[in-house]
């Protein structure tokens, strides 16, 4: 098929690389602009799409929006057979819905109707779902409100969200490669109306640990932040990243370190670190952090 193909984090490029693997023409890859990053963070960053792309000699292009008549003129000229989305970022105007002979379909990291929207695999690991899983569904105006056709799953377990999301980004371009290969044998089933819930955008104030709540919740935060923006908590004004931790039957005080293996206690329950990055530096374990860090029983964190 002639494809138009629509992604921008690292989560797209599986998809990408496997549908060019499968034979399919990619006529275009749109994604978002390059961005301000590099060790300064001023140089201008292309996406991990973008280098993919560039790298097996595609076109690319990356408006900044879509809803101008003379972008969306572009985009159908193209003339694709369909459009393929994976994490792209932008809202596709229904004049971009409606170019391509078959429409767009998407690979979204949740098992729809939960968790729509912006940070599905996040907000799965937050909740303490026991399983999620990724989808290939039609595209409509909605937010992720189309029709699925097809779905993988997987248990939850105690996977970050960097782990969770390369599992899915695999599983999702396998999917997809599936569906193209005869689309007439996937037919669309229309979402349920129960059980639908949003997966708001991550926010990074999310990612401070309040020690006044429950254990469990909190070493699900470390998961789901796990490797961006990283839960942390902070000591004498610098910032410690928690990268990962583990639920400990202890009390004390809220936020008291309670041994000299930094268990601290919580509303409900303790929280060990065992993997810790101070600013600037690689992660280590907490051993090795308290070697040359002193954070003494007794201690409180916030």
């Amino acid at each position: 098929m002639k494809i138009i193909f629509m992604g921008t984090p690292e989560f797209a490029v599986p998809t990408l690389t496997a549908l060019a693997a499968a034979g399919h023409e990619i006529a275009c890859v749109y994604n978002q602009p390059p961005r301000p990053g590099g060790r300064r963070g001023k140089e201008l960053t292309p996406s991990p799409v973008q280098r993919a792309a560039e790298a097996l000699g595609m076109m690319v292009r990356h408006p900044v929006s879509l809803k101008g008549a003379e972008e969306q003129a572009v985009f159908a000229a193209l003339g694709a057979d369909i459009a393929v989305v994976a994490a792209y970022g932008l809202i596709l105007p229904q004049a971009v819905l409606d170019a391509p002979k078959y429409g767009c379909l998407n690979v979204h990291g949740s098992l729809l109707p939960r968790w729509r929207g912006a940070a599905p695999i996040q907000r799965a690991i937050l909740a303490g779902d026991a399983e999620t899983g990724v989808g290939i569904m039609r595209m409509e105006r909605g937010l992720d409100t189309g029709p699925v056709l097809l779905e993988g799953r997987t248990a939850v377990e105690r996977k970050t969200a960097g782990e969770l999301t390369e599992e899915l980004a695999r599983m999702g371009a396998a999917l997809m490669v599936r569906v193209l290969a005869d689309l007439s044998a996937y037919p669309e089933v229309a979402q349920p109306s129960d059980g639908v819930t949003y997966a708001r955008k991550i926010d990074k104030a999310e990612a401070r640990l309040d020690f006044a709540g429950d254990a469990a919740a909190l070493e699900r935060q470390v998961r789901a932040f796990n490797p961006a923006p990283g839960a942390f908590f902070e000591l004498a004004g610098e910032r410690y990243k928690v990268l990962a931790a583990e639920v400990v039957a202890a009390r004390g005080g809220a936020g008291t370190v309670l041994d000299e293996r930094l268990t601290i206690a919580c509303g409900s329950g303790a929280l060990r670190p065992t993997l810790v990055q101070r600013a600037g530096r690689p992660a280590m374990d907490v051993a090795a952090l308290l070697r040359g860090t002193t954070i003494p029983a007794g201690m409180r964190l916030a």
